[in-house]
């Protein structure tokens, strides 16, 4: 499964959050060293992605992909929209979606997508 697109073929709008973090993990030693590594195999990516003035087609489009995924359940393919590098094993971190519908063509949702380590 991939992350949909929208009509423009992009997976995401502008202002878009792209965030990069590490897990270290921090032994201490009864004579007061420490020694510090790291808890996984690379960096932890995670996109905060609000899309606006979506058209009830896109708004439709991004809801059957939060259910046929089932919230954060399941996994997809995500595109990068920073750099268009693809991303396996990534997955939404809520198991719930709100769907904003203001008017034609004023749909709104904000998503959130992790890069899992496998």
């Amino acid at each position: 499964m991939t992350f949909p697109k929208l009509k423009s073929n992009a997976v995401a709008q502008y202002p878009f959050r792209r965030q990069v973090s590490y897990r270290t993990q921090t032994v201490q030693f009864t004579d007061g060293t420490g020694q510090r590594y790291r808890d996984a195999g690379g960096p932890r990516l995670q996109w905060s992605i609000q899309l606006e003035e979506l058209d009830e087609g896109e708004l439709a489009t991004i809801e059957q992909f939060f259910l046929a995924n089932q919230g954060a359940y399941g996994v997809f393919t995500f595109i990068d929209p920073s750099d268009g590098q693809e991303y396996e094993h990534c997955s939404l971190t809520s198991d719930s979606q709100a769907l904003v519908s203001l008017a034609e063509l004023r749909g709104s949702t904000t998503l959130t997508v992790i890069r899992n380590h496998t």
